[in-house]
């Protein structure tokens, strides 16, 4: 059977980081929690757990994980944020597979809880993440703020049955505020990787993420709250390359 470390980055993470680590306590063999300097009770929390506890100031989200991931003890990785559980299904899953590990990674599918609701469609479910990983099979990869670990190009991988279960926005408002972060970071990250922002860009793009999103991928039947999370997704892209484009206009002053 194979030893597996669980690999936790937190910054804040007091609401829901108990269920997250209680949630790994009989499916990992040790807990790694990499902390970028919390202010509330995140600390106090890790500390009612077998947790390894460090803390490292915040790098860029896929360049933290990267850092947790080498603080892990054995080969074999399962990484999730602090306001991420397993279901019990997938806690199953994990369990068998750690006496039959087969592939260099596995997805499953990640359940997202929104002010309150289980969201059952549109980009949100099934949301498939790649989450459990052999060392040196790959690395987390993507534009702050989204990461991906992203397996070697020879490297297969599987599929577990089971949720991560994902408590994303308590409401509306907190959405709004974290669409306005994420759309500066996102046009700052583009900016820096030279990626270019046409009109056609600006105005072309949010339309089609509403569209897939709420027609495509049947936003249109979680209600309102769909109707809500896709116009988010069409106001964060439009915003992400307006402020893209500004930052080329100020480049050229």
């Amino acid at each position: 059977m194979i030893k597996l470390s669980g690999v936790i980055i937190t910054y804040n993470e007091e609401e829901h980081l108990r269920k997250c680590l209680s949630s790994l306590v009989d499916v990992v063999d040790e807990i790694i929690v990499v902390d970028s300097y919390s202010t509330d009770k995140t600390q106090e929390i890790c500390k009612e757990f077998n947790v390894t506890f460090i803390q490292q100031k915040f790098l860029g989200y896929f360049e933290q994980k990267n850092f947790a991931v080498s603080q892990a003890s054995f080969d074999h990785i399962l990484s999730l944020d602090g306001d991420e559980a397993l279901s019990d299904q997938l806690k199953t899953s994990i369990l068998k597979l750690k006496k039959d590990w087969k592939y260099a990674g596995y997805y499953c599918n990640r359940r997202n809880n929104y002010c309150g609701k289980w969201i059952r469609f549109s980009d949100w479910y099934p949301d498939k993440k790649l989450r459990l990983f052999k060392k040196q099979s790959g690395e987390w990869k993507g534009i702050n703020p989204h990461d991906t670990y992203k397996l070697k190009s020879n490297a297969k991988s599987g599929k577990l049955k089971g949720d991560i279960l994902h408590w994303i926005y308590r409401d509306y408002e907190e959405h709004k505020q974290k669409v306005e972060q994420f759309s500066t970071i996102g046009a700052k990250s583009y900016f820096d990787l030279r990626i270019s922002a046409s009109l056609f860009k600006v105005y072309f793009r949010p339309s089609w993420a509403f569209f897939k999103a709420y027609f495509l991928r049947l936003g249109i039947l979680d209600g309102i709250y769909g109707w809500r999370i896709c116009k988010q997704a069409f106001i964060v892209t439009y915003l992400k390359y307006r402020k893209l484009r500004q930052h080329w206009k100020n480049s050229k002053k």
